[in-house]
């Protein structure tokens, strides 16, 4: 098993959402996140007199816990969805799950992931 955590633009959200589901990923986790990338040192802009650090990016943070089957196929659909070609479109970060339970009924490994296999 692999966690996948990967770091979006919150515009592409439904769009990596929609690809996932399409996939067969039908359960993941998400947070506002925000971050300082290497694209804006330092941006303030002004509106109606009042100065905003801009500085700081608005983005989503997926985790997603796949079987090692579903791994190719759920970053390609993020890569995909998530990519608009500009500096700042975000990262995917995989590692490996030692192990998962699914507490409902106590099913573990595999089994207890809600994706199907490929």
């Amino acid at each position: 098993m692999k966690k996948i955590e990967a770091i979006i633009r919150t515009s592409k959200f439904q769009e990596v959402k929609t690809a996932l589901h399409e996939v067969g990923i039908e359960f993941f986790s998400y947070w506002d996140a925000t971050g300082v990338g290497n694209e804006i040192e330092k941006a303030e802009h002004s509106y109606r007199g009042t100065v905003y650090d801009t500085s700081y990016i608005p983005r989503q943070l997926l985790t997603i816990v796949v079987r090692d089957v579903n791994l190719q196929i759920t970053i390609d659909a993020v890569l995909k969805a998530a990519r608009t070609g500009d500096i700042g479109d975000g990262k995917i970060f995989v590692s490996d799950i030692i192990d998962s339970y699914r507490i409902r009924n106590g099913e573990k490994g595999d089994s207890s992931l809600y994706n199907k296999e490929a």
